[in-house]
């Protein structure tokens, strides 16, 4: 990504906010993790697809004149030469418009004041912030608390959500982020790689997590996109396990749900293997399944299709599947064996924020999941790709990570 990406995101943000508005958004601040340390900082992801800037304490700023016209101004932290011998160089001004794009860098102690007097001058009637709560318990975010400041010292200004806007954005992916993803699935491929090549009957879910975290650290000092699921045998039924603490015994399926992260985008590849090297005939039959649903699923996927449709036929495919198979008597057991949903967006987000699309359409990233959990025979794993939707059709970005029963045990046997 380079300065004009977020300068041409920020400008169709623009477009949509009404004149003789303003727009506030906050990088946000580090979360503690302890009496001693903090998690590493994370920038509001949508702070970063509109600016570039992954550096706590930000804020952007933005009237939209009553002629239609824009402003902007980005605040930074000081230079401070004791907080940065500590925590790490700041960025200064030339950097951050080198970055995004915007080229009044003020300090964020003029913030306060630089506000107040747009807010007085009565040429703006409302302001724009980011208020998305993915969860009502969640915690108030930088926007959501400055939203009640407004409220107590500006009661005048109408408070309005921009979230709705940027989500929009974030759905159709811009040829610059399928290419980041594209280089976020080789990481990820190497990873799940280095895990297969490793597998044996004995190991710890640690170990393998440690293979692939090892495997991405020799691209990018980055952390995976998101918290690894890797479990062996029955903690296989935990779909959002993270404990890895488990150790895969003999003939134990291992299942991993992983993504890199590459620019800012993240992948999110599933595949599950037997840790001593060779299917079973059970496994051979479910697996087997969940690959002709996930193959038959690339087949169909367009533009047009409704997105509803994804999740309802890779479960009524895949119920049909394990009928044919014997697994099941009548399509209506299903949920016994499909225990979630099989289609998420993708993007700066594992689950990307995005506007919910009624019908598919070009630029969309999603994965296509499919699950199967028969805790009776203990097997459980899914195959999940990444579908990117073109012109015509759909390209599956992960179909280089082997999938099929034949690559997957030649990668177990190397």
């Amino acid at each position: 990504m380079d300065r004009e990406y977020y300068q041409q995101n920020r400008q169709r943000l623009y477009e949509m906010l009404d004149s003789g508005t303003l727009l506030v958004l906050f990088a946000g601040t580090p979360i503690r993790k302890s009496a001693d340390s903090m998690y590493p900082f994370h920038a509001s992801r949508n702070f970063l697809y509109l600016t570039g800037i992954e550096q706590k304490q930000t804020v952007l700023l933005a009237q939209k004149h009553a002629d239609g016209t824009v402003s902007e101004q980005l605040y930074l932290l000081p230079k401070d030469a004791m907080a940065e011998r500590w925590t790490g160089r700041r960025l200064d001004c030339r950097e951050a418009e080198a970055i995004s794009g915007v080229s009044d860098i003020r300090m964020l102690d003029s913030f306060a004041a630089d506000f107040h007097k747009l807010a007085v001058s009565y040429k703006y009637n409302a302001v724009y912030l980011d208020l998305h709560r993915q969860a009502a318990e969640d915690g108030d975010t930088q926007g959501q608390l400055y939203a009640q400041t407004l409220r107590e010292k500006y009661a005048f200004l109408t408070i309005r959500t921009m979230s709705p806007f940027v989500r929009r954005l974030r759905l159709i992916k811009q040829p610059c982020e399928i290419q980041a993803l594209r280089r976020a699935e080789e990481i990820t491929k190497a990873g799940i790689l280095a895990m297969m090549h490793a597998s044996k009957p004995g190991m710890y879910e640690y170990q393998y997590k440690a293979e692939f975290d090892r495997a991405l650290g020799q691209f990018s000092p980055d952390e995976p996109g998101f918290q690894s699921i890797i479990s062996a045998g029955a903690n296989n039924f935990c779909i959002h396990y993270e404990a890895y603490t488990g150790q895969a015994q003999d003939g134990d399926m291992v299942l991993n749900d992983v993504g890199a992260q590459y620019d800012h985008l993240t992948t999110d590849v599933s595949r599950g293997w037997p840790c001593n090297g060779k299917f079973t005939e059970r496994q051979k039959l479910l697996y087997e399944c969940a690959l002709a649903t996930s193959n038959y699923m690339f087949s169909i996927i367009r533009p047009g299709m409704r997105m509803a449709d994804v999740d309802a036929t890779i479960r009524r495919y895949n119920a049909q599947k394990l009928v044919e198979a014997g697994v099941m008597e009548s399509v209506d057991e299903v949920g016994t064996y499909m225990w979630h949903g099989g289609a998420h967006h993708i993007g700066y987000d594992v689950h990307d924020a995005v506007e919910n699309p009624e019908i598919i359409q070009p630029g969309m990233v999603f994965c296509v999941d499919v699950g199967i959990y028969h805790e009776a025979w203990g097997i459980g794993f899914r195959l999940e790709d990444n579908c990117l939707i073109t012109e015509d059709g759909c390209e599956n970005l992960s179909a280089g990570i082997p999938r099929t029963i034949e690559d997957i045990e030649a990668e177990l046997c190397k």
